[in-house]
């Protein structure tokens, strides 16, 4: 008895990004790492991994859905198509991805046991969070040199004027340093008057020893 079931992963891509790389034959190649022809039009035949998988475009609505009939090599000749629906819904850090494949032989069961997380849900993560690092390494390199450059020398002005700055307030300091100098050297002068007043109290006391006399 053929068996269904449901698979749901995290994509760091916005769901019209995954819807439109789903359905490009390139994007769809380089995502699996495996030659896919793939179309955006309803009945179109498409196939992946290199001819191991053919089906057809069922139902598709952009942005949200994508209904496909698939069936892989493996599948015998009485068996009718399985069927993939892969439902996209964006959350916070990209877009939730559910997938549900039915109709799938009941004796196929890689599929769900990591035949889809090996295949392409690991290598969708890949692909567009390399993407992503592409676009933003991109963006840097397209602002323009004159920007940078106006960058680099606003940064060289701002150390100038914070070196000048640091310049002014030690030249503040400088005049007290100056100040006490000057007060230490009225010093010796009061020294000297002293001296002076000693020596005139000596000839004073002379002299009036001389008229004793």
């Amino acid at each position: 008895m053929p068996y269904a079931f449901t698979l749901t992963t995290s994509v760091p891509a916005s769901a019209q990004e995954i819807y439109d790389a789903w359905l490009d034959s390139l994007a769809h190649s380089e995502m699996t790492g495996v030659a896919a022809s793939m179309s955006d039009e309803i009945d179109a035949e498409v196939s992946a991994w290199d001819g191991y998988i053919t089906g057809r475009n069922l139902e598709l609505m952009p942005g949200q859905r994508i209904v496909q009939s698939w069936r892989t090599t493996r599948f015998s000749d009485d068996h009718e198509d399985s069927i993939i629906t892969v439902t996209l819904e964006e959350v916070e850090d990209g877009t939730l991805v559910t997938l549900m494949h039915s109709n799938v032989p009941d004796e196929q069961t890689s599929y769900e046991r990591g035949g889809w997380e090996q295949r392409y849900f690991e290598p969708m993560r890949n692909y567009f969070a390399s993407r992503a690092r592409s676009s933003s390494a991109a963006r840097q390199a397209a602002v323009p040199k004159s920007k940078r450059a106006a960058g680099k020398k606003a940064g060289k002005k701002a150390t100038k004027k914070a070196t000048k700055k640091a310049g002014k307030k030690s030249k503040r300091v400088a005049p007290k340093a100056k100040a006490k100098t000057a007060v230490g050297k009225k010093r010796p002068k009061r020294a000297g008057n002293a001296k002076a007043k000693g020596k005139r109290t000596k000839k004073a006391s002379s002299k009036a020893g001389q008229r004793r006399r």
